[in-house]
């Protein structure tokens, strides 16, 4: 039986809501310790230059554009997963199932970033910003989910 809540549009809608949050979230605490905006999206791009990357400060496309780009994609992937999760949650109490989902997602997406995947791999965030501003750019990907879960296709609630 096909799951009619599952939505592909809401994957694309997920996926642009989280990356601007996070984009906007790294790029305000980019420049509050290092004085450079582009400074943590530029280090993203670290999974194609290496570790040089994340020593440019300027916004450019080498660095900027493709650090953004690979943002949105990693954010595509954690959207898929959401929307999985919403999908298969019986919607009874959708504010709580939202805030649970962003939450687990973003725990999640925390925990292979930099647990599981190789050092190549990680968003490179961790390379400009301190702990505590890796922190609060997970806190906005997880509210970002949640906002996002709030208009996530309703699922009937099956009836005895």
């Amino acid at each position: 039986m096909k799951n009619e809540s599952f939505s592909w549009g809401h994957v694309l809608a997920t996926t642009a809501i989280t990356t601007i949050a996070t984009s906007i979230a790294v790029s305000i605490l980019g420049r509050d310790e290092t004085g450079s905006a582009a400074a943590p999206l530029n280090a993203t791009s670290h999974i194609v230059w290496g570790d040089e990357a994340a020593e440019h400060d300027e916004v450019d496309v080498k660095h900027t554009l493709l650090g953004t780009v690979l943002n949105a994609g990693a954010m595509a992937s954690w959207s898929l997963l959401q929307e999985w999760l919403l999908s298969k949650w019986v919607r009874k109490n959708p504010r709580v199932r939202s805030i649970a989902a962003g939450a687990l997602t973003s725990t999640v997406a925390y925990a292979v970033d930099y647990f599981v995947v190789p050092k190549r791999l990680t968003p490179g965030f961790e390379k400009r910003l301190s702990k505590k501003s890796l922190f609060s750019t997970y806190v906005a990907f997880a509210l970002a989910l949640m906002v996002s879960a709030f208009h996530a296709p309703k699922q009937e609630v099956p009836q005895p």
